[in-house]
C-alpha cells in the first residue's frame, strides 16, 4: 500500500489483516506530487520486490473546487443538466498552483508523478513470466476540451482536474502501444461519482446532507452515481479478474450502479486521438529528462 499518509496506510493494512490474517501486506510512504518522494519510493520498491503484477495508480487531488452555478442554471434551461451533473462538464473549476518542483500541482500529482513511478519501476513490470498490469483511475470528467498540447500542465485554465484525467487516458493508450510486447498492459477506469473527502469539499456539508436524497433518486437516471467507495471500486476489481490480452486498449471501464443498488461495469470507448497521445507522450519524456537532472543522487 503506497500512501502519502503513513497512518492511513497502516490503518488500511490492519483492516486487511483483520479479515485476511494470512496475507502479507506492506506499506510505503510516497507523495506523488513530489518527485524526490517518487524516486525514493521507486528505489525502495526495486529493493523489496523482483516483480510487480498489478499497480493501481489512484492518487489524485482537486484543489479549491468551485461550482459554476450560472453554467448549471444554463444547463437546466437547455436540457443538458443531467449530462452536466454526471460529467461535471462546464460546472466544475479549480484553482491550481506550482509545487516545489516547479510543476502545476494537479498535473504533477494526478499524472506526472505516476508516470515517473511507472518509468522507474519498468524493470519490475516488463519481461515477467506473466503479464503485469497498470490500472489508472481516470474520470468521466476527462475531456479533450479541457486539454491542450501547448499547455498540457493546464497552467492557463481552470479545469486542471479534467485536463489531468484526459492526459491519463492519453498516456495509457501510448503505454499499451509501446509495452504490450514486453508484457505490460495498461487500463483506465472511472469510479463514477463517489462521495469522498474530495467531493465533500465542493459544497458545504449541510448542502450535501440536503442533496443526498436527491442524488439517490438521480441514480435511477444516472448509473455513474456510484456514491460509495465500495461501488466505485467495481471496475478496479473487475479488471483484476480479466486477461489483459483480451481487453481493448481504447476503452475506459466505468463503475456503474443501478437505481436499485446493483453494481456492474460498463466499457466505453475513450475519446482520444492516437496521434495526439503520441505527441503528448514525447512531451512527457522531454519533461522527465528536464526534471530528473536535478535528482541524479536518487537515480541508480
Amino acid at each position: 500500500i503506497a500512501c502519502r499518509n503513513a497512518q492511513k496506510s497502516e490503518a488500511t493494512r490492519d483492516l486487511i489483516l483483520a479479515t485476511h490474517p494470512a496475507a502479507q501486506v506492506s506499506t510505503v510512504e510516497v507523495d506523488l506530487g513530489n518527485l524526490a518522494s517518487v524516486l525514493r519510493v521507486a528505489r525502495e520498491l526495486r529493493c523489496r520486490f523482483q516483480r510487480l503484477d498489478f499497480v493501481y495508480l489512484n492518487a489524485g487531488i482537486m484543489p479549491n473546487p468551485h461550482v459554476n452555478f450560472k453554467a448549471l442554471w444554463h444547463g437546466l434551461l437547455t436540457g443538458r443538466v443531467l449530462h452536466m451533473l454526471t460529467t461535471a462538464e462546464g460546472i466544475m473549476t479549480q484553482t491550481d498552483r506550482l509545487n516545489g518542483d516547479g510543476l502545476q500541482e494537479v498535473f504533477a500529482t494526478n499524472l506526472f508523478g505516476h508516470f515517473i513511478l511507472v518509468r522507474q519501476l519498468q524493470s519490475l513490470l516488463c519481461g515477467n513470466e506473466k503479464p503485469s498490469r497498470l490500472i489508472w483511475t481516470s474520470s468521466s470528467n476527462a475531456r479533450e476540451s479541457a486539454f491542450s498540447l501547448s499547455d498540457y500542465q493546464h497552467a492557463k485554465g481552470q479545469e486542471s482536474y479534467s485536463s489531468s484525467k484526459y492526459a491519463t487516458d492519453l498516456t495509457s493508450v501510448v503505454l499499451n502501444r509501446k509495452f504490450n510486447k514486453q508484457g505490460l498492459y495498461s487500463s483506465v477506469v472511472c469510479p463514477g461519482l463517489v462521495m469522498s473527502n474530495m467531493t465533500y469539499r465542493i459544497l458545504p456539508v449541510f448542502l450535501w446532507k440536503l442533496l443526498m436524497p436527491i442524488m439517490w433518486l438521480i441514480r435511477f437516471f444516472a448509473k455513474t452515481y456510484t456514491l460509495t467507495p465500495y461501488n466505485g471500486a467495481e471496475a478496479h476489481v473487475w479488471l483484476f479478474k480479466q486477461k489483459p490480452e483480451y481487453l481493448d486498449a481504447l476503452v475506459k471501464y466505468h463503475s456503474c450502479t443501478s437505481g436499485l443498488g446493483k453494481s456492474y461495469v460498463e466499457p466505453r470507448k475513450i475519446d482520444v486521438d492516437e496521434e495526439t497521445a503520441e505527441k503528448f507522450y514525447q512531451k512527457l519524456l522531454e519533461l522527465e529528462k528536464q526534471t530528473l537532472e536535478r535528482y541524479s543522487d536518487l537515480l541508480d
